[in-house]
């Protein structure tokens, strides 16, 4: 079987580039690459990764795209693109010819307008993208799922990702207005989820196991064990976990199902979701 890390990130840190990373989240303000990766996959027998953008600029995807060509752990790529650019259509055409881009993402967590993947040049590019069969990862907060499940419904035959199950307040406790966009949102066949980024929504110094099931009770009513990955999101989860207890949380919980829904959920889905060989 090939186990798959569906989401994790490589950089060489630039406190200018990077200045998201606040001196509160001084333990990642170094450099991560394949080969520190690679310890922690053989630690817990992953086979690969998926590795995904962390900055908005086409060097970023280049720089992902040539660390995938130097290390075979890195089996496809989600990079950046401007998505809403007229010259969309001509920079993805640039890059499509290599096979291990397998999608596009970008931080709309981070823009202020809820409704930011209705706007209608974000649509025409979603478009764009679909004739390229490439994913698209969808990277928001909880409170800009209404507008996701309006995005999903455009794009009936266009591949979606849910990255880090849409950031639900785990550390608040909050349920009821996550569980009906995540509820919503599934009902789009076309739709996967990741099961990532769970422990740095949570108390970062002072989580437990519990914490974190009822949110993946929903995850896995909604979504079913074919449509949903285990996603590190290393080295992000080091603000209050190592890699090998996030994989634990997700391994536990899935002990009591069968060894093909096991499968489908350490690697099999990535496989299929991303195209990967």
């Amino acid at each position: 079987m090939n186990r798959i890390d569906s989401h994790q990130h490589f950089w060489e840190y630039d406190p200018v580039r990077d200045d998201w990373i606040t001196d509160e989240m001084a333990i990642l303000q170094q450099n991560f690459m394949p080969e520190d990766l690679q310890t922690e996959l053989n630690r817990v027998g992953m086979q690969g990764c998926i590795a995904v953008q962390a900055d908005q600029s086409e060097a970023e995807t280049r720089f992902l795209l040539s660390l995938a060509e130097q290390h075979d752990i890195v089996r496809g790529v989600v990079g950046w693109l401007d998505i809403r650019s007229a010259e969309f259509r001509e920079r993805l055409d640039h890059y499509a010819s290599n096979s291990t881009l397998k999608g596009l993402r970008h931080l709309v967590q981070d823009e202020e307008n809820n409704d930011f993947l209705l706007q209608p040049d974000f649509l025409k590019g979603i478009e764009i993208l679909g004739s390229y069969d490439m994913t698209y990862d969808i990277l928001i907060f909880a409170h800009q799922l209404p507008a996701a499940v309006s995005f999903a419904g455009r794009f009936p035959d266009q591949t979606f990702v849910l990255d880090h199950l849409a950031k639900p307040l785990i550390k608040a406790q909050r349920i009821d207005d996550w569980e009906a966009g995540i509820r919503d949102l599934a009902q789009h066949p076309q739709m996967y989820c990741k099961l990532s980024g769970m422990v740095t929504e949570a108390d970062w110094g002072n989580w437990s196991a519990a914490d974190f099931k009822p949110y993946l009770d929903v995850v896995f009513d909604a979504f079913g064990t074919d449509r949903l990955m285990f996603g590190s999101d290393w080295p992000v989860c080091l603000l209050a976990a190592e890699y090998e207890e996030v994989f634990d949380l997700v391994q536990e919980y899935i002990e009591p199902l069968s060894r093909t829904e096991k499968e489908q959920i350490l690697g099999g889905n990535a496989m299929r979701c991303y195209g990967l060989n």
